[in-house]
C-alpha cells in the first residue's frame, strides 16, 4: 500500500487508475501493509478519501495475518498486546482474551506510543513462559520528523532483556502472503506482488512462489537494487504502467528485470 499505492498520504500518480483496471477486469487483488495500527475498515475509508475504491474485505494487514496465524496455531488463547485497535480488534475478531494475568502470547504490534511500561510488563511475562510474537520486523517507519522506531526495534530491545527472539508473521515472511492468498482463493504460480521495497516485498513474494514487480515510487532506486543478491522479476516506474487492458494481463511482455 505505502510506496505503491499512495506516499505519506499523498495519492501516486495513476494509482486510481490502476484500480479501476483491476476491477473493470475482473482481476482479484489484496492491498497488503505491515502497518498494524489501523483496521482494514479504517484503510479503506483512508483511501476512499484519497480517491481509491479498496473495500475492507481486500485489505491485509500485519494485525489481520498474525490473528489469523495465531488462531490456526492456538485456537482461542489470551494476549498481553502492544499496539493499537488494528492488532487488537482482530484479536478480539478471533476470539481472543487481552490480559496481562499470566498470558499465553505477548503480541507486540506497531504503535506511536510505545510505553517502556508496558515494554517492561512484555519482558517480565516473556520470561515467565508467555510465547513472543510480533507483527512485522520493521525497524523505522516514517515520522513528522523523520524516521521513528517501529515494530522490529522495539522486539530487539525486548530480546536484548529476555534472549527471546519473536516470530514474525508480516513481510517478509511469507505466512503474510499464502494468508492473503488464501483470503481471495488464489494460487502463487497465478498471482504477481507488486511491491516497492527489496527487502520486504519482493523477499516476500519471492519466498511464497510469485513473480514479482518493483515500482520505483517508494524507497528503492537502481543503487538500493542493486544491494540485494534476489532481483524482482520486472521493475517499473509506477503501477500507472500497468492501468490499461493489454498491460495488466500481460506485465512482462517486456521481458524479465535484468542488470
Amino acid at each position: 500500500m505505502d510506496g505503491v499505492l499512495h506516499r505519506e498520504g499523498d495519492l501516486i500518480p495513476g494509482a486510481d487508475a490502476f484500480i479501476r483496471t483491476l476491477g473493470d477486469e475482473d482481476i482479484e487483488f489484496m492491498v497488503l501493509t505491515n502497518n498494524s495500527i489501523q483496521t482494514p475498515r479504517d484503510l479503506s475509508a483512508k483511501l476512499q478519501r484519497l480517491g481509491l475504491d479498496i473495500p475492507e474485505e481486500r485489505i491485509w494487514t500485519s494485525a489481520t495475518a498474525t490473528a489469523r496465524f495465531l488462531s490456526q496455531q492456538a485456537g482461542e488463547a489470551s494476549a498481553y498486546v502492544i499496539g493499537e485497535a488494528g492488532l487488537t480488534t482482530a484479536l478480539h475478531e478471533i476470539g481472543w482474551i487481552l490480559t496481562d494475568a499470566d498470558p499465553d502470547f505477548v503480541v507486540l504490534g506497531e504503535t506511536r506510543t510505545y510505553s517502556l511500561e508496558a515494554v517492561t510488563t512484555a519482558c517480565n511475562l516473556i520470561m515467565n513462559g508467555s510465547r513472543f510474537i510480533a507483527t512485522n520486523p520493521d525497524l523505522t517507519g516514517p515520522g513528522p520528523s523523520g524516521v521513528i522506531p517501529a515494530t522490529g526495534a522495539v522486539a530487539a530491545m525486548i530480546t536484548a532483556v529476555t534472549g527471546m527472539e519473536p516470530y514474525y508473521v508480516g513481510k517478509p515472511n511469507p505466512v503474510m502472503m499464502r494468508t492473503a492468498l488464501n483470503n481471495i482463493g488464489a494460487h502463487s504460480e497465478h498471482t504477481v506482488m507488486i511491491g516497492d521495497r527489496m527487502d520486504t516485498d519482493v523477499k516476500a513474494g519471492l519466498e511464497a512462489g510469485m513473480r514479482t514487480i518493483l515500482v520505483r515510487t517508494g524507497i528503492a532506486d537502481d543503487k538500493e537494487i542493486a544491494r540485494y543478491p534476489y532481483r524482482p522479476t520486472k521493475v517499473l516506474d509506477s503501477v500507472a504502467a500497468l492501468a490499461d487492458t493489454e498491460r495488466i494481463h500481460d506485465p512482462f511482455r517486456d521481458g524479465a528485470y535484468r542488470d
